[in-house]
């Protein structure tokens, strides 16, 4: 089983972001319309972390994102198919030792506007930040091996922000 790793926040975490943007640049060339770093690293108010950097990628034609998987191999990434959300892309890069997880939708899809209003909500609530890291540190003390505990203990929390983030930026 993977090891529960979480850490402090770390300003590193958006000069990673920035490194990876331009090697996702460089594959993806022209079919990219948007990139968004997202999920708790991308938040320092949350406080603590995976070190796992997220990427957020919208292109113009998802079907052709599966013709750059070799070039995505070559960069260290592991192609996933959709993984488990239709109408996505998703690579990631370290085995279990993860550092980036690439998110891949058509823009336009309604995942990407969830995914950056969870991001935008907690940089907008710190106070629910918090309690979203304090929760990560006390699930990661609980079960230190077993990271399928750890994201089920978070379900229900994540669940809840991610349905509070679609209504406030509706409402914004």
């Amino acid at each position: 089983m993977r090891k529960t790793n979480i850490q402090a926040w770390s300003e590193e975490w958006n000069t990673l972001f920035l490194k990876e943007t331009k090697v996702m640049k460089k594959i993806f060339k022209d079919e990219i319309e948007e990139i968004h770093h997202i999920g708790s690293t991308s938040v320092p108010a949350i406080g603590y972390a995976k070190p796992v950097i997220d990427i957020l990628i919208g292109v113009k034609d998802l079907r052709k994102v599966d013709v750059y998987n070799e070039q995505m191999r070559e960069a260290g990434y592991e192609p996933k198919g959709e993984y488990g959300i239709p109408g996505r892309r998703f690579f990631q890069k370290g085995n279990d030792n993860r550092s980036h997880h690439v998110h891949i939708f058509k823009k336009g899809n309604d995942q990407i506007d969830s995914h950056l209003a969870f991001r935008d909500y907690l940089s907008a609530h710190p106070e629910e930040a918090k309690k979203y890291g304090d929760l990560k540190v006390t699930l990661a003390k609980q079960f230190p091996h077993d990271h399928h505990k750890y994201q089920a203990g978070k379900k229900e929390f994540v669940s809840g922000l991610a349905e509070k983030a679609n209504e406030w930026a509706v409402k914004k």
